[in-house]
Order: structure tokens, then sequence, then C-alpha cells
């Protein structure tokens, strides 16, 4: 057991430490990241769901999307990398709806794992504003993720939801909301203070999403009865295991980010400036 914390601490810190400097750097480093997490996740998304031995030749497309997905993220052409996720999401629909055999788990692993990719790299960006958002992002997860924990455990109280993960409950949740909105608020203070009442809300939203998103990957290990989502990561499991919550907090964050677009009447910004107003 020793040695098997030693290892999870290891690997946790080596992680840790190439997720932060992408994010610093920025450009294709993170976009390298991104589209790298969205192949792991779309991988480990084919084998839970059984589609890589059962739809061999739905994965073979899902597999061709992501690629493309990727690439296009990695070149940093938004606009063409939300085309081919939106492309090859009807062609998988289609395929469930011709194909008697297929499973409704392909286009939502097209979408789970392809827009992955792509929230996280329009979150990042190549600026010092989306480095902040980025952070920011980071600090609510992270927060929501050790607080809900660490509050759960010492209040207790009712479950969250029993049946799907039964060692959550409302004090943790709660308590990971909070702690989220604090943290969020503290990475924005040091950056654009004057938004610091503005991106309360929004912390609050993303940190509902990051345990919904807990949630959900949850479920879907409940529903095909595994445990962890791979063994890519020693001593953790999988990626999805990782990022579970990070995944549905960007999705989250990428759409607030077009809604706050489609307010002011302009093209798709990102979500920095979104947020912060510059």
């Amino acid at each position: 057991m020793q040695q098997e914390l030693k290892l999870r601490i290891l690997s946790g810190v080596i992680l840790a430490v190439i997720v932060l400097l992408a994010t610093w750097y920025g450009g294709v480093a993170f976009s390298l990241l991104s589209a790298l997490i969205g192949l792991l996740i779309y991988y480990e998304w084919s084998t839970i769901t059984r589609l890589a031995t059962e739809q061999p030749v739905a994965n073979a497309i899902g597999w061709l999307g992501q690629v493309a997905i990727a690439v296009a993220v990695v070149a940093g052409t938004f606009s063409y990398s939300l085309l081919l996720l939106s492309l090859f999401f009807l062609v998988a629909v289609g395929f469930v709806l011709v194909s008697k055999t297929s499973s409704r788990w392909f286009p939502t692993g097209m979408m789970y794992a392809g827009l992955t990719g792509i929230a996280l790299s329009s979150i990042r960006g190549a600026d010092s504003v989306g480095l902040v958002a980025m952070l920011f992002v980071f600090a609510v997860v992270w927060a929501t993720d050790i607080l809900a924990y660490f509050v759960g455990r010492a209040i207790g109280g009712p479950k969250l939801a029993p049946k799907i993960s039964p060692g959550k409950t409302w004090s943790g949740a709660i308590g990971g909301a909070v702690s989220a909105v604090i943290a969020g608020s503290l990475v924005t203070y040091f950056a654009f203070p004057q938004s610091v009442v503005f991106v309360a809300p929004i912390a609050f939203v993303l940190s509902i999403c990051s345990q919904a998103g807990d949630l959900f990957e949850s479920f879907i290990k409940r529903r095909f009865g595994v445990k962890d989502s791979s063994r890519l990561i020693p001593g953790h499991g999988g990626v999805m295991d990782r990022v579970d919550g990070l995944i549905f907090a960007c999705f989250a964050a990428f759409l607030l980010a077009g809604l706050f677009s489609l307010i002011k009447g302009g093209e798709m910004t990102s979500l920095g400036a979104a947020l912060f107003g510059v």
C-alpha cells in the first residue's frame, strides 16, 4: 500500500508539472496537450463502452473524427475544429440510426472527447488573459474536488447521489462549491481585481458543472462495471478519472464564452475576455 501511495504521489506531481508548464507556455504546447487529452479520453471511452471490441466500424469512424479534430486543435483553427466536431457527431448519430447494432454511446463519446480538446484549447488561447482564465478554471475545479472530499468526510450527512457515487454528500458538494468561489475569486483578484464580483457566480456555476462531470463519469463506469477508466496513469487509473470534473467545467466555460459573445453581438470571444472584461 505504501508503495502504491508513493507511485500515486510521484505520477501526480509529474502530471501537475507537465500540465502547469504547458499552461504557462500556452500556444502549441497547450494545444498539443489539449488534443492529446481529447484523444486519450476517446480511447478510454471506446474501451469502457466496448465500442472498440463490439463495434469496430463505428470505432474506426470515431478515431478518424477524433484525429481530425486533434489536428485542427493543434493547428489553432478554432472554427474548423468545431465544424469537424459537428460533422462527425452527425455522422455518428446517422450511423446509430441506420445501424441496428450501433450504440448511442458512440455519438456521445464523439462529443465528449472532441469538445474536451476544443474547449481546453479555446479557454487557454495564446495570451496572458487566457493564462489567467485557464488558471481560474483549474483553481475552481481543484478546490471543488479537494474541499468536497474533506468537508464531506468531516461533516457527512445525506448522500448526494447514492446510486451513482455512494461516497459523495450534500455537505461535501456545498463545501466544494463555496471553496471554488473563494479560489476562483482569489485568482481573479491578483490579475483583474475589478472583475471579482462578476466572476464569483461564474465560479459557482463551474463548480456545480465540475461535480456533475464527476458524477457523470461515475455513472458511466458503474453502467459498464469498471473501476477505473484505464490504467494509463500509474496509481491514478485513467485520464477520465483525473479530468472528469474539469471536462464539464470546461464545457460550461466554453458555452458561457459563446453566450457572452452573443449578448455583446460580436464574434466569439475567449473566456478570459468574457470573464474579465478585457
